[in-house]
Order: C-alpha cells, then sequence, then structure tokens
C-alpha cells in the first residue's frame, strides 16, 4: 500500500493537485526535538527554481498537526501537511486518452481506471515526496550520530551537469542521473539476514521514489567483473573498520560499521515538451503527443534530497527495530 516501515513506519497521502499532501509518521521515539525550521534546509534542496526544475512554485511550509507538544514529539502519530495552490490541471487533459511513455498514466487508468486522479499525476506525482522529505528529517534525528553526504555524481551520462541539464532542456528533452549517497557513523548491526536486510530495506525505500530505476551499494556492478582478492575488504582492526570498502558498509545482511555507500540511477523525467509518436487510445490509431505544462529537465536536481530521506528512513527503522530485538542481560 502506501506505508513503510516496521516501527518507524510512515504513511504518504495526497494528490498533485488535491487540496494537500503529506505524511503520517508512526512510531516515532517520545521527547525528540522538533520544530518548524529543522525542515526547512531539506525542503529547500527540494524545491524548484534552479535552472533545469519545473516552474511549478509551492511554498512548502508544513502544518503539523498532531505528535508534537512543545516542541517535542510525544510518541503518537505525527501529521505533517502541506497545501497545494500552484496547480494548473488543464495541461494533464489529454493523458487520459494518450498516456504519457515512461509515466504512470496507462497503468493508473488500468488498476484504478475513471477513479484515477488525473491531475498533475494524482498520487504518482513527485509531488507526494514532500512527505517523503519530511519523515527523512525525522529520521535523521533518530540517527542522532549518523552524517549524510549526497551529491550527484553525473547527469546524462556527464560529468558536467549543469551543461548536460542545459542542454537538454534547450532541446526539450529531459536526462536522467546518478546520485550517490555515503553514510557514515552507522553502528554495527542493523539489519537482518535474508528479507530484512540492511540493503534489502534500503533498496524498498529507494525504489519506492518516483524515476529510480537501480541501487548498487559499494563496488556494485562493478563486483561481477572482480576477483574476490579485488572485492573482499580486509580488516585494519579490532573494531571492524576495512582497508577498503567494496561491500559498501553491509556483509550479510547487516551493518559492519564501516561507511554505507549507495549508488542509484534515476531515470530521465517522463514528461519532455519534445514531440514523441505514441498511441492514441481513444482514436485508437498512432498520433503525435506534445507535452505542455511545467517538468524538470533533469529530477534529479530535486529528487537526491528525497532519495537521503529515504535512506534515512530506511535506517532509523532499522535502528530502532535492532533496539526492540536487543537481547536482555537481566530478567
Amino acid at each position: 500500500m502506501n506505508s513503510f516501515g516496521r516501527i518507524f513506519r510512515i504513511s504518504l497521502f495526497g494528490e498533485s493537485h488535491g487540496r494537500a499532501v503529506g505524511v503520517i509518521i508512526d512510531g516515532c521515539p517520545p521527547g525528540i526535538a522538533l520544530s518548524l525550521e529543522d525542515f526547512e534546509s531539506n525542503l529547500a534542496r527540494r524545491r524548484s527554481g534552479l535552472p533545469g526544475t519545473t516552474p511549478r512554485r509551492e511554498h512548502d511550509v508544513p502544518v503539523i498537526f498532531s505528535g508534537l507538544y512543545e516542541g517535542r514529539t510525544t510518541g503518537s502519530p505525527l501529521c505533517l501537511s502541506f497545501e497545494n495552490s500552484d496547480t494548473r490541471s488543464r495541461d494533464y487533459n489529454q493523458f487520459a486518452r494518450i498516456p504519457r511513455p515512461g509515466h504512470a498514466d496507462f497503468t493508473s487508468n488500468v488498476k484504478y481506471g475513471v477513479f484515477s486522479d488525473p491531475r498533475g499525476s494524482g498520487h504518482f506525482s513527485g509531488r507526494i515526496t514532500v512527505g517523503l522529505v519530511c519523515a527523512g528529517v525525522v529520521a535523521k534525528k533518530v540517527l542522532a550520530h549518523a552524517k549524510f553526504d549526497t551529491r550527484l555524481l553525473s547527469a546524462g551520462g556527464s560529468e558536467d551537469i549543469t551543461a548536460a541539464v542545459a542542454q537538454a532542456a534547450a532541446e526539450d528533452d529531459s536526462v536522467g542521473a546518478v546520485v550517490e549517497i555515503r553514510v557514515s557513523g552507522l553502528p554495527a548491526g542493523l539489519g537482518e539476514p535474508f528479507f530484512d536486510a540492511c540493503e534489502s530495506v534500503i533498496a524498498h525505500a529507494l525504489f519506492a521514489v518516483p524515476a529510480v530505476r537501480g541501487v548498487e551499494f559499494g563496488d556494485g556492478f562493478r563486483a561481477a567483473a572482480m576477483r574476490g582478492s579485488q572485492h573482499n575488504d580486509p580488516f585494519i582492526d579490532a573494531g571492524g573498520m576495512t582497508a577498503r570498502n567494496g561491500a559498501g558498509g553491509m556483509n550479510g545482511g547487516i551493518s559492519n560499521g564501516n561507511e554505507l555507500v549507495v549508488r542509484i540511477a534515476v531515470k530521465p523525467t517522463s514528461s519532455i515538451s519534445r514531440p514523441q509518436e505514441t498511441f492514441d487510445f481513444a482514436a485508437g490509431e498512432m498520433t503525435k503527443l506534445v507535452i505542455e505544462g511545467r517538468h524538470d529537465a533533469c529530477i534529479a536536481l530535486r529528487s537526491a534530497v528525497v532519495l537521503e530521506s529515504a535512506v534515512a528512513i530506511a535506517l532509523a527503522d532499522l535502528s530502532l527495530v535492532a533496539t526492540s530485538l536487543a537481547p536482555r542481560t537481566t530478567l
């Protein structure tokens, strides 16, 4: 459904052009200091305004409805909401009969039929990720000693990200990107073998973010071309630190205390202004689709902080699960 997590559990709600979007965070420990100012820097990273981002401008000031009293979390569910104001629903009218290539217009119609909200892509919109960013802020407070370092490695296959995005925008097109997230300060012991492995839980959260097409940890796909002598991480001290980090900070599904390293492939934005030959489902024939409206030339420019938040949410849940499963030393 639209919820994630075993203890630190989040539920997203709303539609892109509905009244509001937001998130409910259940399982947040009580006593965490929290204010509106805590959200601002991460929300600013997600806002549009830079070259290559959508002209749609939402103020994105959260309203906290529950779970906070006198600046501290209460332990009851946190509910944060954001009003939608800068909407232009008419731009999406044609997609009911001519679904956008690469987007969810077709599959949402198959799954929900006439009940699917088409305005601004409804619940399938990247707009919904503002709730993920807020949950990520709270998650980082749970992970008090962890430090996150997130950056774009490339866009459109080029390390000159600005030039690649500008060229795509000038050609009414879009580009994908590779985002790298490094997390230091994590303890060893997070995660379980197999289905709740640290990588599995993080990947689950990352693949929930729209436009993600691939996730790798440490050496990732390069490991397939390596030998064991190259990929293995020799230990260098009694604390478990290693000489290299080909595993990306995890062994056997459990964090090993080294830096967590994950890279994410983000696809090009589906909504592009360049004409595309595709199928008109109402007319039953091929047609030329020209997409109007306001869209990003490179969604990763704004989604990097969303991906970082997804990793933080997964790690916060793993941390709280580990605490709840810690062996008792006394009766």
